[in-house]
């Protein structure tokens, strides 16, 4: 007969997938986020529970605190890549997509807007924004004061806002707007993806020195719609190209061989695709087969 987890198992157990989804968030790596997830649980194994008031909380404030820890090594690791750093792709489920404010929060686009603020602030954001905690909560897995909390929340979300996706998009518009876009890569068809592509359009290419990929990002429709047409060319080959849902949105799988090679992610933006995101490092492209479920 199978043995009950004991109780400070159980209770992880419980809220892995809220912390995973709260360092994923913090870290845009599924890789750091498990590794923090590790150090989360050898922190609570050695907790009293008879002491907690409130296990979901101080589980959350754990992870945050390891969160902040892994962004500085991230940020070193960061600093020496080679070629643009793109978020770790996610296979997800389709609860993600029906949880409109989860899925937002988890996209590739939003996923970069998050990077461009500090640790701190990233934090304050997620947890806010995101998971609705209250101030004081967060003042606890930060360290800070309630009141220098909501000034972090309130530079953040300025900050956020100003270079967010610019209104909601449907996921039917999505849905709509990759098809095409697949059918201009597997056609070749220069005019149909210079239809779709906003003039101003910026492609990010993450190959992490270990595929070939832009090394400085591409601005500009012309130029990103002749760099695809000439870097897919042997679609319907032994090349492939899927739909599929990552971090909660459409995007493309290319195949090569029945071996995933590219992952395509978009931003849209009134109907055009505003920013294009190839993701080819390999160590990026593990958690793309396997769904991963994320949890607010």
């Amino acid at each position: 007969m199978d043995q009950a987890p004991d109780p400070a198992t159980a209770v992880f157990v419980a809220h892995r997938n809220l912390l995973f989804t709260v360092a994923y968030e913090m870290l845009g790596s599924a890789a750091d986020a498990e590794d923090v997830l590790q150090e989360t649980w050898l922190r609570w194994v050695r907790v009293d529970l008879d002491t907690v008031l409130d296990q979901r909380a101080y589980l959350v404030r754990i992870t945050t605190r390891q969160s902040l820890d892994r962004l500085r090594t991230l940020g070193r690791r960061k600093e020496s890549y080679v070629g643009p750093w793109l978020p770790e792709p996610l296979l997800t489920t389709p609860d993600v997509a029906d949880d409109v404010e989860l899925a937002e929060s988890v996209s590739i686009a939003m996923l970069l807007v998050l990077e461009t603020l500090a640790p701190i602030e990233r934090a304050v954001f997620v947890l806010r924004e995101v998971f609705d905690l209250d101030y004081d909560e967060i003042a606890d897995a930060v360290d800070k004061t309630p009141a220098a909390v909501r000034q972090l929340a309130y530079r953040a979300r300025a900050h956020v806002a100003a270079r967010r996706p610019r209104g909601p998009v449907s996921a039917t518009e999505s849905r709509d707007a990759l098809a095409a876009f697949q059918h201009a890569i597997e056609t070749g068809d220069l005019q149909n993806l210079l239809d779709l592509l906003a003039p101003d359009v910026v492609f990010l290419g993450d190959g992490g020195g270990i595929k070939q990929a832009a090394l400085t990002p591409l601005v500009g429709a012309a130029l990103v719609a002749a760099l695809l047409t000439a870097s897919v060319p042997r679609i319907g080959a032994e090349m492939t190209v899927e739909p599929a849902h990552l971090n909660g949105h459409p995007a493309l799988i290319l195949r090569l061989d029945g071996t995933i090679d590219t992952i395509f992610a978009v931003r849209i933006d009134h109907g055009l695709i505003t920013g294009l995101y190839s993701v080819r490092n390999p160590e990026k492209l593990s958690r793309t087969e396997i769904a991963t479920t994320l949890q607010r």
